[in-house]
């Protein structure tokens, strides 16, 4: 009764359809019926003044004017309160059956609005597999159903993204501290010079593991999150300037550079782009073999493609490498080198300058990044 009380002063739809539909028709039915009984009290008229008898012959003989005239006049009464009972009692009769009509059809028509209704009353992070498949002819409902069944579907899987993010985040951060906290417990029972010197060294391994995850984590917020303010910045230069900063890791993983840039302009966070750049040319030199190589190319219409040497990438595994900690070999390794962050990095930074980023994996092995960004 509370349910509809609440939903009463604003009026349901069935309710508004069903007084619609059934008082148009009831209006028309109407206004039909009294133009037909204003029709037939014409021609009955019509009749009764055209007819050589009314009521008995005997008692009303034609050459009496007033008993012919009463005797009309009667008749014509009894006629026309005769069409008035029938059109009350056929209006009456139309007007219930209009409004019951209405109202089951408009129920009908609105069932699948109270299932979409009460499904997403039952909907929760636990029953987000719950589907509305509403099935019948392509119509209005049944689009709505289906686009509410497409956004279910990703909301289920934004939610299973984020709870494997937290849970891969988890693992990633506790892994050093767990290393940490062993080196200390047992490298310190009984300390001397040689075993400090180790720990200190392997403390600081994992210290600078955990820095750089946490700055990817960081960086990937703030790409997620969308950049506050868009001003010009001269990709080339920025570019140019990764591949300088990564002349030594290239020289020893000896791998070769290859270095093609024009000119252009685009729109949006210089830091921002540096990074997008960066990780792009460190993961093609780190994910590389000895004697491998790295072709970066710019074009003028702000096109940034990054190829490379290296292992066999599977291509249908190539879209899992833009999942945060999603690594080749496993999701989640102990490596000091990374966190599986880096192209998922560069899809959250892209995708907040309005870009469009597209990898492919090459036959003779490598992986092939491009990078799309609106010029300025």
């Amino acid at each position: 009764m509370k349910e509809a009380r609440r939903v009463w002063p604003g009026g349901s739809i069935r309710a508004r359809m069903t007084l619609l539909y059934g008082g148009i028709f009831t209006t028309v039915a109407l206004g039909v019926l009294l133009a037909a009984q204003q029709i037939q009290q014409i021609i009955v008229g019509q009749k009764v003044q055209d007819s050589p008898f009314v009521g008995n012959p005997g008692t009303a003989p034609l050459h009496d004017p007033a008993a012919l005239a009463k005797a009309q006049a009667d008749l014509e009464r009894t006629l026309i309160n005769s069409q008035r009972v029938v059109t009350v009692v056929t209006l009456v009769l139309i007007t219930v059956l209009a409004f019951a009509v209405c109202f089951w059809l408009t129920g009908r028509l609105l069932r699948p609005v109270h299932r979409i209704t009460t499904t997403a009353r039952r909907l929760s992070l636990s029953t987000l597999h719950e589907r509305i498949a509403l099935t019948g002819p392509r119509d209005e409902l049944k689009e709505l159903a289906d686009t509410f069944d497409a956004m279910l579907d990703r909301l289920e899987q934004a939610v299973d993204s984020q709870r494997r993010f937290v849970a891969n985040a988890s693992h990633e951060l506790r892994t050093p501290l767990t290393i940490q906290r062993t080196a200390i417990e047992v490298g310190l029972a009984d300390p001397t010079p040689e075993k400090v010197a180790r720990i200190r060294a392997e403390l600081l391994r994992n210290t600078l593991r955990s820095e750089r995850l946490i700055e990817g984590l960081l960086v990937l917020a703030q790409g997620e999150r969308g950049l506050d303010a868009h001003l010009p910045v001269e990709l080339e230069t920025v570019v140019e300037q990764v591949i300088e900063d990564h002349l030594p890791l290239a020289v020893r993983h000896g791998v070769a550079l290859d270095v093609r840039t024009k000119p252009v302009v685009v729109s949006g966070d210089e830091v921002l782009l540096g990074r997008l750049a960066a990780n792009l040319v460190h993961n093609a030199i780190r994910h590389n073999h000895p004697g491998g190589h790295v072709t970066v190319e710019l074009s003028s219409d702000a096109v940034l493609t990054v190829r490379n040497s290296g292992p066999r990438v599977p291509p249908e595994r190539v879209a899992e490498l833009f999942q945060p900690f999603r690594r080749l070999n496993a999701d989640r390794t102990g490596s000091a080198d990374g966190a599986g962050l880096g192209l998922s990095i560069v899809a959250a930074l892209v995708h907040a300058h309005g870009g469009v980023v597209r990898a492919q994996a090459q036959p003779e092995g490598g992986l092939a990044v491009t990078v799309t960004l609106p010029a300025a």
